[in-house]
């Protein structure tokens, strides 16, 4: 194909050229772990991750896995095995997730926020017997033990990852003691489980693939009731060399402040797997607070900053020096949309501090395997996503159509490439609606999201088809809240729409009609709340509820949820 048939259906490539870029790179057939092994052979001594203050080499790294994969052995674990992982960033969540892929088993990538019933749900998708879970949410996984027949429930404090004073300081100071049972063989704490590697002295190294099955992730999906994702060696493998080509500063040695959790897809793919595929550094921070931020930055020194735009918020309303960002070289965000106003606060807080890097923005989906698109340096326009990564292709369809429109047509924006999940786990009719075969004999993922492609070759947001809230970079789905709430006894019918808030983003409100003979009050707003409470996690709450006696309506008698955003923003 000439170079302009081919600037023509892909101009973005014109770009690659520009900054000679590679627009197809190689993917080697082999396994999540083999990747950071691979990093492990070529820099031994670069720091694979610290916590607190505590490092960790690649080469002793490796040795932590192999241990950890003993021990999975050693309690069972076997090839194709589901292990649910559900915890914050640590070193024994991130070294678990490469042990259970070097058995050639499955990680289930849970958040430790969620309800139990929605624990319960993940466990059993996965059909996971095996839970590895963060101490201060023990209690909701050991509930489950017997519906959800768990055969072993590993148990992790957050001070496991520290060197052994600062262990014995940690719980000393910090550490609220979590009672666990004293006669259930099914509990182990973690350091016992690690003890018991090592009765175990086989193999631990199962040969996989790039098309073995390595991560499952929770996605909304079409409906907003929770997906599970199933993610290839290669789906995440691809997220890491691609991540690799596209930022220039990714060097071995280089360091990423590892805030986005290890549980969602842009978390794990590009302030984990990417930096260990690249000799780069984790710097593990298993919760964020914005009060602690500038203390974190000046401890770390980090070189990546990788956020949501309320990570950013925090960022430029933090008391910094003036060349306390200067080891700054990159700023990458993603999870929602960046405003021209945050992102011009953002670049001059960088340069007033100290560093050369100006934000740079991601798009991107669980459904493919986190960023599928990236924007140039130095190049700024609203709803700018910029080029897809390496072996990508994206265009814009007329909606419910395979159609493609031209530069400027606003449409649907569909993903193709070796980023694009494997499928939902168990859910063909779902696979039916996003993963379509079109005319060119490609698989295409129908992200359910607005775009155009730009008359500069790069891509742009519009809006989301599906309805969605996103707070604090976390998606919440207005329709799974509702038919929730809409369970209740006492309710007729309910909307839940998100309304601005100052740190946020947004977060849920809920409109609630009741059914005749009920009464709004404090005391049926406490049933729902306890309702919502046991099935959805504590960040999808809404934070208001508001009891009427009918929803405005569509002409086709739909309820009118932008006629109360409307309203709400007018408040």
């Amino acid at each position: 194909m000439s170079k302009k048939k081919l600037y023509q259906e892909r101009p973005w490539l014109e770009y690659y050229d520009e900054e000679g870029l590679p627009s197809h790179l190689e993917y080697p057939d082999v396994s999540m772990v083999d990747m950071v092994i691979q990093s492990a052979e070529k820099w031994p001594y670069n720091t694979a991750y610290s916590y607190y203050g505590h490092k960790v080499t690649y080469k002793n790294f490796i040795k932590k896995i192999e241990k950890t994969a003993r021990a999975l052995k050693n309690y069972g674990v076997k090839e194709g095995d589901r292990v649910t992982i559900c915890m914050p960033n640590t070193p024994e969540g991130i070294t678990m997730v490469y042990a259970v892929n070097m058995v050639g088993a499955i990680c289930n990538m849970v958040h430790p926020l969620s309800s139990e019933k929605e624990l319960e749900y993940y466990i059993k998708v996965a059909d996971s017997k095996y839970v590895m879970v963060f101490d201060a949410v023990f209690d909701k996984v050991y509930r489950l033990r017997d519906t959800a027949q768990l055969e072993r429930i590993i148990v992790v404090r957050p001070s496991d990852g520290l060197g052994f004073l600062k262990q014995k300081m940690y719980r000393l100071l910090h550490v609220k003691k979590v009672r666990l049972p004293s006669n259930d063989s099914r509990v182990v704490l973690w350091e016992d489980f690690i003890a018991n590697s090592y009765f175990y002295q086989g193999n631990v190294h199962e040969e996989r693939g790039g098309a073995d099955p390595a991560i499952i992730m929770y996605s909304g999906g079409t409906t907003g009731a929770p997906k599970a994702v199933m993610l290839s060696n290669l789906n995440v493998n691809a997220e890491a060399l691609c991540d690799g080509t596209m930022i220039r500063q990714v060097v071995p040695g280089a360091t990423v402040l590892s805030i986005l959790p290890l549980f969602h897809c842009f978390g794990l793919g590009v302030c984990i797997h990417t930096p260990l595929c690249k000799g780069m550094g984790c710097i593990l921070i298993p919760a964020f607070s914005h009060k602690e931020f500038a203390d974190i930055i000046k401890k770390n020194e980090p070189n990546f900053i990788v956020g949501v735009p309320t990570l950013y918020e925090a960022l430029i309303n933090t008391k910094l020096k003036k060349d306390d960002l200067k080891s700054v070289t990159a700023a990458i965000c993603g999870g929602d949309a960046l405003n021209q106003t945050l992102r011009d606060k953002v670049n001059s807080f960088l340069k007033a501090h100290g560093s050369n890097a100006k934000i740079r923005v991601g798009y991107g989906l669980t459904e493919g395997s986190g960023a599928v698109c990236l924007s140039p340096e130095n190049v700024f326009s609203d709803g700018i996503i910029g080029a897809p990564l390496p072996d990508t292709d994206i265009k814009i369809v007329q909606n419910d159509t395979f159609k493609s429109l031209p530069a400027g047509g606003e449409g649907e924006i569909c993903i193709s490439g070796p980023l694009v999940m494997m499928g939902y786990l168990g859910d063909d009719a779902e696979n039916a609606k996003v993963l379509k075969i079109h005319d060119d004999g490609k698989i295409w993922l129908h992200t359910g999201d607005l775009g155009r492609l730009g008359e500069d070759g790069f891509i742009y947001f519009a809006q989301r088809l599906k309805r969605m809230i996103i707070s604090s970079g976390y998606n919440i789905y207005p329709t799974h809240l509702e038919s929730i709430i809409n369970s209740h006894e006492g309710v007729l019918t309910s909307t839940v729409i998100g309304i601005d808030h100052h740190y946020k983003g947004q977060v849920p409100k809920a409109f609630i009609v009741l059914k005749p003979g009920y009464k709004a009050g404090k005391k049926i707003e406490k049933e729902i709340r306890a309702l919502l409470e046991r099935n959805v996690p504590v960040y999808a709450l809404p934070v208001a509820y508001e009891f009427r006696d009918k929803l405005p309506q569509t002409l086709v008698g739909k309820v009118a949820f932008k006629k109360l955003e409307a309203e709400e923003k007018n408040k």
